[in-house]
């Protein structure tokens, strides 16, 4: 039963973006680009999806805090997604480091898929991450694929866009040097670790609950 609602779940995220890539133009243009970027007034927290990488590793969008991030939502059989993974790939290449990342999370059944997908288009640069229960989707709130989020250095969401673009063009890097200039805010931080599991999380909150009382 879980597996047919996954694939229903999925189903309905691949009409609906199909939906809303047709009413737009095949690939965002740089020039379009910048209209089509829904730029948030303020950021917005981001849930901490969880995911695997390339080695079956248990990771979490939370280990990318301190980094600016583009996460982008994609599966294999996504036409629009597949043309702009080269991008995405170019993206990586160029602004990649410890200041930023693209972090590229298909909801495909296994990362054999992924992998196959890699190596046949010649991608070069981006990790491998894959979510088989496709639960980002729903997290995310994202209406179809592929959905991309621009994150700040704190994981929080400043910008998001529906459907492909040309994620390489310099139009695109002078959208998002200006938050990845912007430095994290450690009152922030110190809140989304406060909110995860383990011992340092508890002792922020017994020192936080000391202080205010």
């Amino acid at each position: 039963m879980r597996s047919v609602a996954r694939l229903n779940r999925l189903a309905a995220a691949c009409l609906m973006g199909g939906l809303i890539i047709a009413a737009q133009p095949r690939h965002a243009t740089a020039q379009e680009l910048s209209k089509t970027f829904v730029m948030h007034a303020a950021a917005k927290p981001v849930p901490r999806i969880k995911f695997e990488d390339g080695q079956g590793q248990a990771r979490s969008l939370a280990d990318f805090e301190g980094k600016a991030v583009v996460l982008n939502l994609w599966a294999t059989w996504c036409v629009p997604c597949r043309k702009e993974m080269p991008a995405l790939d170019r993206l990586q290449g160029s602004l990649g480091g410890s200041d930023f990342a693209v972090v590229p999370v298909s909801v495909d059944r296994g990362i054999e898929v992924v992998a196959k997908f890699y190596s046949d288009i010649g991608i070069r640069n981006l990790p491998m991450y894959v979510d088989t229960s496709g639960k980002a989707i729903r997290e995310l709130g994202a209406m179809g694929l592929p959905t991309t989020l621009v994150l700040d250095r704190d994981g929080e969401e400043v910008a998001r866009i529906i459907g492909p673009a040309e994620w390489d063009a310099p139009e695109v890097a002078e959208l998002l040097k200006p938050v990845i200039a912007k430095p994290s805010d450690p009152i922030k931080r110190a809140r989304h670790d406060a909110d995860s599991p383990g011992p340092l999380a508890r002792v922020f909150r017994w020192l936080n609950s000391f202080l205010v009382n």
